[in-house]
């Protein structure tokens, strides 16, 4: 007697398919469980006889041996639970074999019988949808995440009793919204459809924008709906520059200055300019959120860009991800949106520098003996950071600080990690104009409208190469696509020698000159965007 149902489990950003063998006999009676299991895993057994137990299913004695096929894939979690269950009443021929082809089932199990969620949903259902499965039983507080994606029927169980009703056809299940008369359509009018216990559910992925100049605008409007805005930021025009090329390109940011200068202020608002996520992005980002388990079904979709702003204790780990079985860090959260670092020469040198490798890879990989886990990083890195620890540097009326003490702060934020900001502002005392007159400065939706066209510029540009901002060009890009004229190239020359400028930082200047080039609707880059890039080369006065 024996049978095979097909589940799925994650392995870093990865989702796998995962055959679940059940294989029932006569013998010594044993339940035992192979096929590279984790403690949870093996954990399986004992809530899966007193599941079915509860349920009204008494197992014979025999020998039950359950392998997670392929073997050599580290398995984790709860989600076994569900369907080794069904595979060992299919081997019992108590569940007719045909009913569970082409079925995917996931699920923990309490000792009653009830289904609970368990994590991950959405990137194993993706990749069920990519292997052609027809069909996926998930817990009922799991089906909002498996329904949206298209192509699979997702049906929800509450318990195991559902389960096996379902699948022995039972329990039938009753359209209760069709697609002609209920369907919503979002912005990028892509279907999504589920059973919501027993019930077809159809609908959209509400909310998530693709790059056409006429949803630009209502993404831009939506961005002014915020409560925070550029708006709310008096004077500091430069600052409202920089971060306008920041987010046009996605290049990483810098802001110094004195306390209470806006730095803070401005960072938070900059996802209120950033490009819209497109569709393979909201899916991407939120498929990290789905293996942390922090993705709410109130929420749907992540739609915003992520914006993340830890606190300067952070450890290493909690940064860039870990544990046995590694989980995403915080910069992986971050992904394809904004991680901020207010005060950051505060954080730890060690735990700053661990973001080198992940600046240019865009990725983070964590080594451990069961195999090396690989999970996105593709971020905008903001900073925030006084020029000294009174923070009113280099003004000598009422700074405090040594230049010895100067240097020390300083060097907190190691020269490597300065060299990959794209661009550098210093921000300027406020002053009282600025706070006694009412603010009057641009608000969000007009400058990420200029973003947006900006975007797609580079969309056009980058088509078919897998880039996605002028900030993602290695140098190979940077030579095709930021090609200088004689009087370009000898203002360059001029610089890289009065700068002393490394590689990296004359590439990076000629990425940011890109993006001011495309923000002015210009083909070519000129002086006047190279003049502009290099002022925001100030990572050099800092070492």
């Amino acid at each position: 007697m024996f049978s095979t149902i097909t589940s799925g489990t994650l392995y870093g950003i990865r989702s796998c398919l995962i055959q679940v063998e059940v294989d029932v006999s006569q013998g010594l009676p044993c339940f035992q469980i192979v096929g590279l299991p984790g403690s949870e895993v093996r954990e399986a057994r004992e809530r899966v006889k007193v599941a079915l137990k509860n349920v009204g299913v008494n197992l014979p004695p025999v020998s039950i041996n359950v392998n997670l096929s392929p073997a050599d894939i580290p398995k984790s979690g709860t989600m076994f639970d569900l369907p080794v269950a069904v595979g060992i009443m299919t081997a019992l021929s108590k569940i007719p074999p045909e009913t569970v082809e082409n079925t995917l089932l996931i699920g923990e199990l309490g000792l009653s019988g009830e289904l609970k969620p368990v994590k991950g949903v959405l990137p194993i259902v993706r990749e069920a949808a990519r292997r052609g499965i027809a069909r996926c039983i998930l817990p009922a507080e799991n089906l909002w995440e498996g329904s949206l994606v298209e192509s699979v029927e997702s049906i929800g169980v509450s318990d195991m009793r559902e389960a096996i009703e379902t699948l022995t056809g039972v329990r039938q299940t009753a359209v209760c919204r069709s697609v002609e008369d209920n369907a919503e359509y979002g912005e990028c009018g892509e279907h999504i459809r589920g059973t919501y216990n027993g019930s077809v559910h159809t609908g959209l992925m509400d909310g998530v924008s693709v790059n056409t100049e006429e949803k630009g605008k209502d993404a831009a409007h939506t961005a002014s709906d915020r409560r925070e805005d550029f708006a709310d930021i008096s004077g500091q025009d430069s600052l409202k520059r920089a971060a306008e090329v920041a987010a046009a390109g996605f290049h990483h940011l810098l802001i110094v200055g004195p306390p209470g200068a806006g730095k803070t202020m401005l960072a938070c608002r900059i996802p209120t300019i950033l490009p819209p996520l497109s569709a393979e992005e909201s899916l991407e980002v939120s498929s990290i959120y789905s293996i942390s388990g922090l993705l709410r079904s109130e929420a749907g979709l992540k739609k915003e860009r992520p914006f993340l702003n830890p606190h300067h204790t952070i450890t290493g780990q909690a940064l860039v991800g870990g544990g046995r079985i590694p989980t995403p860090g915080i910069i992986s959260l971050a992904h394809r949106g904004v991680l901020f670092l207010d005060e950051l020469p505060e954080f730890k040198r060690e735990t700053l520098d661990i973001l080198r490798q992940p600046l240019e890879d865009r990725k983070v990989q964590i080594a451990r003996t069961c195999g090396t886990y690989v999970y996105p990083a593709d971020f905008m890195l903001v900073g925030a950071m006084n020029p000294c620890p009174c923070g009113y540097y280099p003004d000598m009326g009422r700074c405090r600080c040594t230049p010895s003490e100067v240097r020390r702060y300083l060097r907190r934020v190691s020269g490597p990690v300065l060299d990959r900001m794209d661009i550098c502002v210093q921000a300027q005392p406020v002053e009282y104009r600025h706070i006694a007159e009412p603010a009057a400065g641009e608000n969000s939706a007009r400058i990420r409208a200029r973003v947006m066209r900006a975007r797609t510029i580079q969309t056009v540009r980058f088509q078919d190469t897998g880039l996605r901002f002028n900030s993602d060009m290695k140098a190979g890009d940077v030579e095709r696509y930021c090609e200088l004229g004689g009087k370009e190239q000898r203002f360059m020359e001029q610089m890289f020698t009065t700068m002393q400028l490394s590689a990296r930082g004359y590439h990076k200047i000629l990425k940011v000159a890109r993006t001011i080039a495309d923000l002015a609707g210009c083909e070519r880059i000129g002086e006047e965007h190279l003049a502009e890039a290099v002022c925001y080369r100030q990572t050099e006065v800092l070492q």
